[in-house]
């Protein structure tokens, strides 16, 4: 049996996913980190965009928001604002979503307000890109 490492990924809401993987690649805030058992012990900022989970042979993918990541030897943990797997994307929701971002980007706002924005097009151009990779 090849070797495995215990993925969790927890929202505010819930625990979205819970199990042993063979392989999680990830958007971490310094690029795209692939992550196998034995890993050395990392924790770092995590940045929207597509995670995918290697499991059985088969690979899946999920659109994940900010968050946080905590890397150990034999497991993941995933702290996150979004974690949503690719068939629960809804593509007409996503793509409104990115429109009204785009357009309250052309309106006068405070650097606050900016950054929400800022924050809220990336969530949804992540969805965007898993659902249109994984469902075409």
């Amino acid at each position: 049996m090849a070797a495995t490492l215990k993925l969790e990924i927890v929202t505010p809401e819930e625990k979205i996913y819970s199990e042993d993987v063979e392989m999680v690649t990830l958007p971490g805030s310094e690029g795209e980190l692939g992550v196998y058992p034995n890993h050395v012990p990392v924790l770092t900022a995590l940045k929207p965009g597509e995670l995918r989970i290697l499991k059985g042979g088969r690979q899946t993918a999920m659109a994940i928001g900010e968050g946080f990541v905590e890397i150990k030897a034999d497991g993941i943990s995933i702290l996150t604002d979004m974690a949503m797997q690719s068939e629960k994307i809804d593509l007409e929701a996503a793509e409104a979503a990115v429109a009204r971002a785009q357009a309250a980007m052309k309106e006068d706002t405070t650097p606050e307000q900016l950054a929400a924005i800022q924050t809220s097009l990336s969530k949804a151009l992540a969805q965007l890109h898993v659902k249109r990779r994984h469902h075409s």
